[in-house]
């Protein structure tokens, strides 16, 4: 089985980085559309596969309002 430089599978690394840019799209786009720069910035920054931003959207993003 072939590995990466860093000795992981690359579907597995191929997989991580999928998982992680739909839920960072997903979070990055309620932070904006939310005005909350400070999620935003925090975010774009930093990377946790997914964790953060899974935070986010369960705990601090703005709920929505009806219209």
């Amino acid at each position: 089985m072939p590995t990466t430089v860093f000795g992981m599978n690359p579907w597995l690394l191929g997989t991580l980085i999928v998982w992680s840019v739909i839920w960072k799209g997903i979070a990055l786009w309620h932070a904006a559309r939310g005005g909350q720069k400070a999620w935003y910035i925090a975010l774009l920054v930093i990377n946790t596969v997914g964790i953060l931003e899974i935070v986010y959207l369960l705990f601090f993003r703005p709920k929505a309002t009806a219209r």
